[in-house]
C-alpha cells in the first residue's frame, strides 16, 4: 500500500485539514491516510491550546462521521505518539508507524485485510507548502527522508515557490518530493481560535466541543501557572494508557473546571487543576490494585468497590505521577464521599466532579448556577441530591459522607 501520513495539531481540526487529505487521496500518489494528532509538538511546546487527548478524539469523531463513499474508508486516526517520551519529533512518529509490526497491527485494527496490512508499503508524509519551506531547519530532515517521501500540497496562488522548495530539499537532502493539486477550503486553527467563528470547524467536532465546553474562557486557564498547566498536559498523556474515552475526557473537564472554581472561590488554581485532572486516574485499573492501593492510603476506611477509586486514585496519582502535595491527594481520595471539615480544595473537587459540562445524569442546572456565587450552597445543593438518591435505592450512607452531611446541615 502506499500509506500518507499527516501529523498536525489539530487544534481545531477543521475543514481545510479534511480537504488536504481528500485531495491527497485523490492525487493517486497515496491510497490511504492516516492522521496523527501530535502529543507534543516541537513547533507549539507552548502555544498548544487544549492537550492531546481532546485533540486526539476530537478528530477520531470527525474521521468517524466521514461517509465511506467520500473517503472515510481510507482515512484513519492514530495515536501513535502517546507512546513516545518527550517531544514528539517527526522522524520518531515515522521510525514507529513504519516498524512492520506496528503498521500491520494498526491497519489490521482499521478493517483492512491481513495480507494487505502486511505490506509491503510506501510512506509519504503529507504537508502543507508552508511548512516544505521550512522542512530543511526540522530535526533530522535526513530521518524523515529515509522512512518517506514527502508528499506537500500545492495551491493555486501559492505564496510560497512550492517548486524550488522541493527542488531544494532533493539537491541538500537527497529525498524524494512529491506535490499534488490542492483545491480545499482555505482556514487556520489560529484564525478560528482568534476570531472565535467555528463554521470551517465539521459539525462532529463542533459538537464535541460544546459537550466538553472547550475553547471557552474556562480552557484559557487564566489565573494558572505555566508550570501547572504544564503538569495537567502531562497529566492527560500519563493517563492515556489508563483510562478509556469517556472517563479521561470527564476527568479532565473536572479538571478545567476545579481551576475556574478554585479562582472564583479563592482557592489555589493550580492545585485544583491538578487534583481535578487527576480524580478519576485510577477508576479503570482491576479492582485488586484499587484496593490495594485503598488501603495503603487510609486502611479500612474505604471498602465499597465503587469508591476504592478514590483513595486508591490519590496512591497511583503519588506513586505513579509523582504527585506529593498533600493537599491534592486529599481532595482525590474524598471527591466521592466528601467528608467532615473539608477544604475549599476539596468541596471544589467533589462539586466540579458532578456538574462538569459533560455531566447529563440530572437537571443539574440549579447546582451549575448556585456554583456561580455560592460554593457552600451548590456543595450542599450536590449533596442533597445524592443523598436522595442512595435512600431511594435503600444505599448505606458513607462515614466519611455522614460527616459531611452532618457539616452541612442535613440530615
Amino acid at each position: 500500500m502506499k500509506i500518507g501520513i499527516y501529523g498536525g495539531s489539530f487544534d481545531p481540526v477543521h475543514n481545510g485539514h479534511i480537504a488536504l487529505v481528500r485531495d491527497a487521496l485523490a492525487s493517486g500518489f497515496v491510497d490511504c491516510v492516516i492522521i496523527v494528532p501530535s502529543v507534543k509538538n516541537s513547533f507549539k511546546l507552548n502555544s498548544m491550546t487544549l492537550p492531546a487527548p481532546y485533540r486526539f478524539y476530537m478528530t477520531k469523531a470527525v474521521r468517524d462521521s466521514l461517509p465511506e463513499k467520500d473517503g472515510g474508508r481510507s482515512i484513519f486516526v492514530s495515536d501513535v505518539e502517546f507512546g513516545i517520551k518527550g517531544i514528539s519529533y517527526t522522524c520518531m512518529t515515522l521510525e514507529l508507524m513504519t516498524d512492520p509490526e506496528y503498521m500491520t497491527g494498526f491497519l489490521t485494527e482499521q478493517g483492512v485485510k491481513k495480507k494487505k496490512a502486511e505490506g509491503p508499503h510506501e510512506y509519504y508524509w503529507i504537508m502543507g507548502s508552508d511548512t516544505l519551506g521550512t522542512f530543511e531547519t526540522w530535526y533530522k530532515p535526513e530521518e524523515i527522508l529515509r522512512h518517506a517521501t514527502l508528499l506537500a500540497a500545492k495551491r493555486p496562488g501559492d505564496s510560497v515557490d512550492v517548486d524550488k522548495a522541493a527542488e531544494s530539499i532533493r539537491e541538500n537532502l537527497g529525498g524524494r518530493v512529491e506535490t499534488f493539486r490542492l483545491n480545499g477550503v482555505m482556514c487556520a486553527s489560529s484564525e478560528i481560535l482568534k476570531t472565535g467563528d467555528f463554521s470551517q470547524v465539521p459539525e462532529a467536532a463542533r459538537e464535541f466541543i460544546a459537550t466538553h465546553a472547550l475553547y471557552t474562557e474556562r480552557t484559557k486557564l487564566k489565573g494558572v501557572s505555566d508550570k501547572a498547566k504544564e503538569r495537567f498536559f502531562e497529566s492527560a498523556v500519563w493517563m492515556y494508557p489508563y483510562l478509556g474515552e469517556k472517563r479521561l475526557l470527564h476527568t479532565l473537564n473536572v479538571g478545567y473546571l476545579s481551576a475556574e472554581l478554585a479562582v472564583r472561590f479563592g482557592a489555589d488554581p493550580d492545585k485544583a487543576l491538578i487534583a481535578g485532572a487527576l480524580h478519576d486516574c485510577a477508576k479503570e485499573l482491576d479492582i485488586d490494585s484499587q484496593r490495594e492501593m485503598a488501603a495503603d492510603y487510609c486502611g479500612d476506611l474505604f471498602t465499597d468497590k465503587k469508591l476504592l477509586h478514590s483513595p486508591a486514585g490519590a496512591v497511583f496519582a503519588r506513586d505513579g505521577f509523582g504527585e506529593k502535595d498533600r493537599e491534592i491527594l486529599d481532595a482525590i481520595c474524598y471527591h466521592t464521599t466528601g467528608r467532615g471539615s473539608m477544604s475549599a480544595l476539596e468541596k471544589i473537587v467533589y462539586l466540579a466532579d458532578k456538574i462538569e459540562p459533560a455531566r447529563t445524569y440530572m437537571d443539574l442546572e440549579p447546582i451549575r448556577k448556585a456554583a456561580q456565587t455560592d460554593l457552600d450552597e451548590a456543595v450542599r445543593m450536590t449533596a442533597l441530591a445524592i443523598k436522595g438518591k442512595f435512600d431511594r435505592q435503600e444505599r448505606p450512607t458513607h462515614p466519611s459522607t455522614v460527616d459531611m452531611l452532618r457539616d452541612l446541615g442535613i440530615k
